[in-house]
């Protein structure tokens, strides 16, 4: 049997020290996808967002203390945009249904085990063909945050952004390059191996000693957090009626009552283009992300992940809470920003509950004066980083089914598609490369190829 072409790990990880700063800054790294989508579905769907973020703190306490990993939790992106795209938009108990039987569907698959067969089998180009179009699909979001004044409500870009003023171009290119500088490519330390080989040089050795230890000084800022502190300080700065429109205490929690109706309508409209986005990429792409990002602690189980997917959501959207999922960018996201383990999550749950019960529905008036720009900027590095993932594909062959299935992806706005479309290119290309003795074709030779051995055997 042909031996099957192996992929090395991702590139070697020079880890920093986990430390509180690092935690917090990294807390935010995904917050680029979750305000903008919040933001939308609170203006367009009146979402509840004190109920939203209440129970979004939940989850993010419970999974990071369940995982020990900065697991995200990221609002069910093809319902978001079914929701305030389509005409007419979906209620808040359409929305409600339409979560609960995505998550309906993830349960099952994980408690009968069917998550884990799936992803134990899935090829590997295929799923490294899933997260690049991921992350590739969110560089081109936060360049469009970053040039262009964004209409939420619509969904669409409107006029280009001006260079000066409060979320302008000058701040988030500012923004950018103070990433760029404290955080660099995301690998924060010289090469071990390098770093030995100059050992006997003693003038290179100080320098690289120097470089190490300015390098850790730079890493040590929590970048990301400083730079969403300031966009808090501008929203104020851009606003100043905003004090006097904040009021104090939660909205009161209650139960949607969901008619049969509404069930028909999630799922049909909303549900069916979320499922199969859920399966790839908040179950098997988080995965196996987790392995890459995180090599030296067991990878995360895709059955756990798909049950907790699916308990976060019956536990929230009966009250109006919004659907959530885990999602590989997130993870990215946070990773890239410094987070390390679960208290990444926690101190953005605690966050955000401290948030949902102080100014419960009121705060969505600070979230209306964030600069895009900024939120542009911190999407564009989460998904930069997801999409770097795809960079252990060794061989031609795993390069080009990993970009055929990216490619399909992101030109048919469907993870489901390039999923399919790389499954079949990948079986086609093992097809190709079977033996064909079975079918007679191995004993099949040219006329003149048969006569001219015969010829040969015929000469003494």
């Amino acid at each position: 049997m042909e031996e099957q072409p192996t992929t090395t790990p991702l590139l070697r990880h020079h880890r920093r020290k986990s430390s509180l700063f690092s935690e917090l800054s990294g807390a935010v790294g995904d917050l680029g996808t979750f305000i903008p989508i919040v933001l939308t579905l609170t203006l367009v769907s009146n979402l509840d967002l004190s109920t939203t973020l209440i129970f979004t703190s939940l989850y993010n306490i419970s999974t990071g203390l369940l995982f020990g990993l900065p697991m995200p939790v990221q609002p069910m992106k093809s319902i978001a945009a079914v929701a305030v795209a389509e005409s007419p938009h979906l209620s808040q108990s359409q929305i409600a249904a339409a979560g609960m039987c995505t998550a309906a569907t993830l349960l099952l698959l994980g408690a009968t085990g069917l998550m884990s067969f799936f992803y134990r089998f899935i090829p590997l180009p295929v799923v490294r063909g899933v997260q690049l179009s991921q992350g590739l699909s969110f560089a081109f979001s936060a360049i469009k945050y970053i040039r262009y004044n964004q209409d939420f409500v619509t969904s669409k870009s409107t006029s280009p952004r001006s260079w000066l003023g409060l979320d302008g171009l000058i701040v988030a290119l500012s923004a950018i390059l103070f990433l760029v500088l404290t955080t660099g490519s995301g690998d924060d330390t010289l090469n071990s191996e390098d770093h030995s080989a100059d050992e006997d040089n003693t003038s290179i050795t100080r320098s690289r000693r120097r470089l190490h230890r300015r390098l850790r000084i730079l890493s040590a800022i929590p970048a990301a957090l400083i730079v969403f502190l300031i966009g808090l300080l501008l929203c104020f700065i851009r606003d100043p009626t905003i004090f006097e429109d904040l009021k104090f205490g939660p909205s009161k929690i209650k139960l949607l009552k969901i008619t049969w109706d509404d069930w028909k309508v999630g799922f049909f409209r909303a549900a069916i283009p979320q499922i199969p986005l859920s399966v790839l990429n908040s179950v098997i792409a988080v995965c196996k992300l987790s392995g890459d990002l995180f090599p030296d602690r067991e990878e995360l189980s895709a059955t756990r992940v798909s049950i907790s997917v699916g308990l976060m959501n019956f536990a929230g959207c009966w009250f109006g809470a919004m659907p959530v999922c885990h999602g590989a960018g997130g993870l990215a996201g946070q990773y890239r920003f410094g987070a390390r383990t679960g208290m990444a999550v926690v101190f953005l749950g605690l966050g955000k509950l401290v948030i949902g019960l102080v100014f419960g529905n009121s705060f969505v008036r600070i979230l209306g004066q964030f600069p895009i720009g900024i939120l542009g900027v911190l999407l564009l590095f989460a998904g930069i980083e997801l999409a770097m993932a795809s960079k252990d594909m060794n061989t031609k062959e795993e390069s080009f089914v990993m970009l055929v299935c990216a490619a399909v992806s992101l030109t048919g706005s469907s993870a489901a598609l390039g999923f399919g479309c790389g499954i079949l290119l990948f079986l086609l290309l093992k097809l190709r490369r079977m033996e064909c003795s079975g079918f007679g074709f191995s004993n099949f030779r040219p006329k003149n190829e048969s006569s001219a051995e015969d010829h040969n055997d015929s000469i003494p």
